[in-house]
């Protein structure tokens, strides 16, 4: 079963508020829909009691997070007369006292709430908090990938439902082929920063579909690599063409370059230096038997390795 986005990032977060912070427990979770959210990962706790535990805006502590929006703590839980106490039975059952609550927030809405929590009634100082905090900036930014992903798809997904770009780019609208080139382009640089192993393979297989639509290519391939060579395309005799197989970084580069990138700027956003964006460019051009950046994006095309 396919774990829902951001666990694994979760999981990533706790485990840095245990290690740079100085805090034995950290837990938390992420909404599922609008009203509440259940604490699904637990670091360092003794018992099971606090997983699954669903929370409440406005109640306990991370509820209150969530309504104010910002790190909340308490020096003792059980006597802190800051905060409701409905979940005050599960808390002394793992005993924790001393807690302090960050919420997750993405385009300023509240995702989640990572808690750390100490067993001693103390307060919490700075290096705590500061360690909650950054570990809750990592996850936003990694929710924020996950939904940038999600929205690529859909277009993606939309773009192949529509019809005219499963026929190839001389019968669909060059609007549409224009937002199918790009969200190509934008899938595949996206799906390096993607920790989801099952949400990263269906990108870059949407990616490897959306490129064999240029070539009219079967549903066969390498979709890490963006496909193999056209076959036939809907309603027009097979054409064979000699197989191209390139590197995904070299499929990565060449899409940037499809979109009008410079090198400098393929490197900026695929997380790369130039010098070495010049590498794979150059690789994939001896390839593919190309002289210039066009022709290596024209053959590219050619061969169903982008659309």
């Amino acid at each position: 079963m396919a774990e829902p986005d951001g666990a694994v990032d979760l999981r990533a977060a706790l485990s840095r508020m245990r290690r740079s912070g100085g805090l034995p427990v950290a837990f938390g979770g992420l909404f599922a829909g609008a009203r509440q959210f259940r604490i699904t990962e637990l670091s360092g706790t003794a018992t099971r009691i606090l997983q699954g535990l669903v929370i409440s805006p406005g109640n306990g502590l991370g509820g209150k997070a969530v309504t104010m929006s910002r790190p909340m703590s308490v020096s003792d839980y059980r006597a802190s007369r800051a905060i409701s106490h409905e979940y005050d039975a599960a808390v002394a059952t793992e005993g924790l006292r001393s807690v302090l609550a960050v919420p997750v927030v993405v385009r300023r809405r509240v995702r989640g709430v990572l808690y750390g929590a100490l067993r001693q009634p103390t307060a919490l100082g700075d290096r705590s908090l500061t360690a909650a905090v950054e570990a809750a900036r990592e996850l936003e930014q990694s929710l924020a990938v996950y939904d940038e992903a999600e929205r690529l798809l859909s277009v993606a997904r939309g773009s192949l439902e529509r019809g005219p770009v499963e026929r190839g780019p001389g019968d669909a609208d060059p609007a549409v082929w224009e937002e199918v080139r790009a969200a190509h382009a934008d899938l595949r640089a996206l799906a390096q920063r993607v920790s989801d192993a099952v949400l990263r393979d269906e990108m870059l297989a949407a990616c490897g579909r959306l490129a064999r639509a240029s070539s009219g290519a079967a549903a066969g391939g390498d979709p890490a690599a963006g496909g193999a060579v056209g076959l036939e395309s809907a309603g027009r005799p097979s054409v064979e063409r000699p197989s191209v197989a390139l590197s995904p970084r070299e499929v990565d580069v060449l899409a940037c370059v499809a979109s009008g990138a410079t090198n400098a700027a393929a490197a900026e956003r695929l997380g790369l230096r130039p010098e070495t964006v010049k590498s794979y460019l150059r690789s994939s051009m001896r390839k593919l038997g190309a002289h210039t950046r066009l022709q290596a994006v024209v053959e590219a095309r050619r061969a169903g390795l982008l659309p």
